[in-house]
């Protein structure tokens, strides 16, 4: 298995420091606002990772953070005129409905910086005893020059950075590069108690101090937006490995950004998406599935165009998983002996865990992991066609199985997590809402046509169905009576 690590700018082994269990950190939200889709992007992309990992058989421990502290969260409260608690409580909680509507499966532990202001402050004590934190007034300041290695995560040069950088003057700073672990409070904050005077942390120092109390002081795993690189993730790196003379990260993972129809996602551009908008219009397995349908750090432009791509091969996974399962649940009294062409599509199913679990190793490619599915999906719908044209008894159990492998490959992803048959079902009422009719008046149509038939009335049984056919509505006649469908 190999990774990409931001790091060292290439593709390594991936050996965590105990063998079988991985240590995973993700930077979560600030919670002042509602959840995008760049949001939406890192944490599926990341609960693809956790979900992987674990189906490898490793134990992972994933931590998760919150900010519930900081300048946008305290200017917002102010807006709104509403503690920042109570806007921290607030939008955590929307997160939690995005969330959970996206599978994302809950970190193992979700900590928040207000909750862990001793560990912050400890942490800064030990960087000031090291000599590479100095406090200034009531702030508290990291010494960057104190550590040679600044730079290296995001292969920035410290001269370039002094000479370049646009920073504001600030003379309670040594370095005007130098960054606030510890900020003194201003009138009407939040603020804690500390050695240095009542004030609060700032942004960086809190996951050190989260990742390391719930993992220790190296992480196998730490994960993030490509946004997050620098300063923050370069900012992290360097007071915890100052603090503990230990490296950080094995290995960092960055997703690429997410574009709106080729355009930055910008509020200022009007281009901004929340996760709960696109939800309102799509099923959150739509989503997912665009979010994992390019390699998590290539770039992924958003358009409706190309989330009904998604919606149009979600719907076919699921018809022919349902589909597969139905017909295998037949009776079939024949005992008709499988032929080559049946056995090469059982073979090309069963090499479906082969072909994923390579793509997946492969730096987590969940596009080539999909790719090899889809290949799978086309197989069991030829696979199911044979079972329904000359139904052999001997094929059904392999065609059932064939279904619910492919189901839990998909479910790694977490894909397919409904029953297929009342996906299905939904997608139908919707159809039917998007149209302006509903079941009731499809039943009644079938009772007169039936009824039409009954009276030889071959004519008016036809135009039913035609004008049926033409809101996209087909009927299928058989042993049992008319079942329908809709053209999805």
């Amino acid at each position: 298995m190999k990774v990409y690590n931001s790091f060292t700018r290439k593709k390594e082994e991936f050996t965590p420091q105990e063998p079988g269990k991985v240590k995973m950190y993700v930077c979560g939200i600030t919670a002042y606002d509602r959840c995008h889709i760049g949001h939406a992007r890192s944490a599926v992309v990341f609960d693809a990772v956790v979900r992987y990992l674990r189906h490898k058989g490793y134990d992972v421990t994933f931590v998760r953070n919150f900010t519930d502290i900081d300048d946008k969260i305290i200017n917002r409260a102010k807006e709104e005129g509403i503690s920042c608690s109570a806007l921290a409580e607030r939008e955590i909680g929307h997160f939690y409905e995005d969330m959970d509507a996206l599978g994302i499966l809950r970190a193992d532990y979700e900590p928040r910086a207000t909750e862990h202001i001793p560990e912050i402050v400890e942490l800064i004590q030990r960087l000031i005893q090291g000599g590479h934190a100095y406090q200034s007034g009531g702030d508290v300041y990291f010494a960057v020059r104190s550590l040679p290695s600044y730079g290296e995560l995001s292969g920035r040069n410290l001269e370039e950075l002094a000479v370049g950088a646009r920073i504001a003057v600030d003379e309670r700073k040594r370095d005007p590069l130098d960054f606030a672990l510890w900020k003194a409070a201003k009138p009407g904050e939040p603020r804690w108690d500390s050695p240095w005077g009542e004030g609060r942390p700032g942004w960086h120092i809190e996951c050190s101090a989260m990742s390391m109390k719930y993992l220790g002081e190296t992480l196998d795993i730490h994960g993030g937006g490509l946004d997050l690189i620098f300063p923050h993730h370069e900012n992290e790196r360097a007071q915890s490995e100052a603090a503990t003379g230990k490296p950080f990260v094995r290995y960092w993972l960055h997703n690429g950004f997410v574009t709106i129809s080729n355009e930055k996602m910008s509020k200022s551009l009007g281009n901004f998406v929340t996760i709960k908008e696109i939800l309102s219009r799509h099923h959150p397995e739509v989503l997912r599935l665009f979010l994992l349908s390019k390699h998590y750090r290539s770039p992924l432009d958003y358009s409706e165009e190309a989330i009904a791509e998604q919606k149009t091969a979600l719907d076919r996974v699921y018809a022919a998983i349902a589909n597969a399962l139905e017909i295998a649940s037949r009776p079939a009294k024949k005992q008709r002996p499988l032929n080559q062409e049946m056995e090469n599509l059982l073979d090309e199913i069963e090499r479906c865990d082969t072909g994923f679990n390579e793509a997946m190793d492969d730096d987590f490619n969940t596009a080539k992991a999909l790719g090899v599915l889809f290949d799978g999906v086309r197989a069991l719908n030829s696979l199911a066609a044979h079972q329904k044209q000359r139904p052999s008894a001997l094929l059904a159990e392999p065609l059932r199985m064939a279904a619910n492998r492919l189901r839990s490959l998909f479910n790694v992803l977490g894909l397919v997590r409904q029953e297929p048959q009342a996906y299905l079902h939904a997608r139908k009422m919707e159809y039917l809402a998007s149209i302006g009719m509903d079941e009731a008046e499809v039943d009644d149509a079938i009772s007169r046509r039936a009824q039409a038939r009954k009276e030889r009335n071959w004519e008016e049984a036809d135009r039913i169905r035609e004008e049926l056919e033409e809101k996209g509505i087909i009927l299928m006649d058989g042993p049992e009576g008319t079942a329908w469908d809709v053209r999805l």
